[in-house]
């Protein structure tokens, strides 16, 4: 594997569907209600939500890999425990990742409200010490509601809210089906690595749940996020389209009941992003229409 190519794989590109969607979703509310919508501020969020998602994955593969909980795992690549990478170069990466994030959070900050700078800050405290500090709370079962908050409500929210001024009772409600695929996206992650977590200490929730409670908050996920996506009509009532993914949620909670694990879950996870990602730009387009 090439250099460029450790590097992308490293950033875990079927993560990325939960940094993209809220910003879909929360820039196509903007357009339907906002009277003024800055386009320029919705990029800069979507560098934003990108930036803080990739220097996650970077900080998350450092912090293991000095840990020794990667060392023998399956899914993507671990640049620090296969040893592709220093636990240096890796640290590098997420802090240049966190200083993007920056720059463009603070453009925004002095563009709409400097109240943005106290949430970024709180943002990248939180990637951080998902799996960075003496005691992470991701090795706690607490790493879902972290993605829920801040990939789901936050991003979605401070999208519309950068867009249009304006913090509005829709963006929540939009920012929960979003949040429950991102949740999902982890879940599914830490239901396969549930063998080895256990066995290294990492308590997650899918350690902390059992294999077989693991699969059915999965799913519960899936299903949760097709409810509120169809709550979301009294918003946009072509939200209602969001059922023709139903195949693909079926086909997904198929393989997962049938019991696939291991590597057998590793293209399940790709799938789920692809998922939140159709979903969320299905309730853009019912948005626009």
């Amino acid at each position: 594997m090439n250099s460029r190519s450790k590097w992308i794989a490293g950033a875990r590109p079927r993560t990325l569907p939960a940094a993209i969607s809220p910003v879909i979703v929360g820039t196509a509310l903007a357009h339907r209600i906002g009277e003024h919508v800055s386009y320029l501020n919705a990029l800069l969020a979507l560098v934003v939500s990108l930036s803080l998602q990739i220097a996650v994955n970077y900080s998350n593969d450092y912090s293991d890999g000095i840990k020794g909980t990667d060392e023998v795992r399956v899914g993507p690549i671990r640049l620090v425990g296969s040893g592709l990478a220093s636990a240096r170069a890796v640290k590098s990466a997420a802090f240049i990742s966190f200083g993007v994030a920056c720059v463009a959070g603070s453009i925004l900050a002095m563009r709409t409200s400097y109240l943005l700078i106290l949430i970024g800050i709180v943002a990248i405290f939180a990637a951080w010490t998902y799996t960075g500090s003496s005691k992470p709370y991701g090795y706690r079962g607490l790493g879902e509601i972290s993605v829920f908050l801040f990939f789901g409500v936050v991003a979605t929210v401070g999208t519309a809210y950068v867009a249009t001024q304006r913090v509005t009772w829709q963006s929540f409600l939009l920012s929960i089906p979003v949040g429950a695929l991102s949740c999902a996206i982890l879940a599914i992650n830490n239901l396969r690595d549930l063998p080895k977590d256990s066995l290294v200490g990492k308590r997650t929730l899918a350690v902390r749940m059992g294999d077989i409670s693991a699969r059915v908050f999965y799913i519960s996920l899936l299903v949760f996020a097709h409810v509120a996506s169809l709550v979301a009509i009294v918003v946009a009532p072509w939200a209602i389209a969001t059922l023709f993914l139903l195949p693909i949620t079926a086909q997904i909670s198929r393989s997962i009941i049938k019991g696939a694990q291991g590597v057998e879950l590793i293209p399940l996870l790709g799938k789920t992003g692809r998922l939140q990602l159709l979903l969320s730009t299905t309730l853009a387009i019912a948005l626009l229409i």
